[in-house]
């Protein structure tokens, strides 16, 4: 559905423009129902295809993984709403609708896969995790409707570790699937637009990031019996801002708006295990 930011409206009259809306907002929601279809098919496949199917029930994981799938959850619905807006604006639909449209789209398809979690052994329905698709969507219409822009940006960088070697049924088999599973490699950051609040360069944002490592088992306990030393990452670092640069080209910009929700490699300071290391790029 980014694809669809590209269009852009010229020389028209008010009727041939109401039409074109009306097609666009056509496009969008069968667009937008393919998209959701095929990354249930997509999910389903890279996630649940070898776990056993089991009665609805609810699970409490709010302690594992050093929530780090939590600050996942976040930043996804965070992702879903601003793109959903975006389409929905580009339909003819005001900002003010389309931000409240996009963040309940967003929670609506993020909740619906506790669902896939509820129906799967292994897992359960978290509420942890309805709470942290809440969040995401809160931190976008909320900044919306304060400031009517975003000034603080989710973000998420991933490099390799060993550990998915370990237990790659669990952490991935291969990049594609560890992107998704295993976080030890995950870092969700905060960028915050600085000149959105003091005078700083329009490009360069601050950021906060929280990692973990040390994690093979999915809770504190089953990670030390195995050896492993479990902990949390603090970093605070520089970030780029490619929202400042703008084209004339829809294309472009939409490239732009997708590649603003990595984090690129830059300089930070990670806090851990009661130590400070310096990092000249960090990802």
């Amino acid at each position: 559905m980014l694809l669809l930011l590209c269009g852009e409206i010229a020389f028209a009259q008010p009727d041939s423009l109401q039409q074109l809306y009306k097609k666009r907002q056509r496009t969008v929601i069968i667009g937008s129902s393919v998209a959701y279809s095929a990354s249930m098919v997509v999910l389903t496949a890279a996630w649940y295809s070898q776990s056993d199917r089991q009665s609805f029930r609810f699970f409490n994981d709010a302690h594992e993984w050093k929530q780090m799938d939590k600050l996942g959850h976040t930043f996804s619905a965070f992702q879903v709403s601003a793109i959903s807006s975006a389409t929905w604006q580009w339909s003819g639909v005001s900002k003010q609708k389309s931000d409240r449209i996009g963040s309940l789209i967003s929670f609506g398809i993020m909740s619906s896969i506790e669902v896939l979690d509820g129906f799967s052994a292994g897992y359960g329905a978290s509420v942890s995790d309805v709470v942290a698709n809440a969040a995401g969507t809160g931190l976008y219409w909320g900044q919306q409707a304060l400031w009517n822009e975003t000034r603080i940006y989710p973000k998420y960088s991933f490099h390799r570790t060993p550990y998915a070697a370990v237990r790659p049924a669990l952490l991935g088999n291969g990049l594609a699937e560890e992107l998704l599973k295993d976080y030890n490699g995950h870092t969700q950051w905060l960028s915050v637009d600085m000149d959105k609040f003091i005078r700083f360069p329009k490009w360069l944002n601050l950021s906060i990031g929280i990692g973990a490592e040390g994690m093979i088992y999915a809770n504190d306990e089953s990670n030390i019996a195995a050896g492993y030393n479990p902990y949390r990452k603090l970093f605070i670092g520089v970030d780029f801002d490619l929202t400042a640069f703008k084209s004339r080209s829809k294309a472009l910009n939409t490239l732009i708006f997708v590649a603003n929700m990595v984090r690129i490699p830059a300089p930070a300071l990670e806090f851990s295990n009661g130590r400070t290391k310096a990092h000249l790029f960090y990802f």
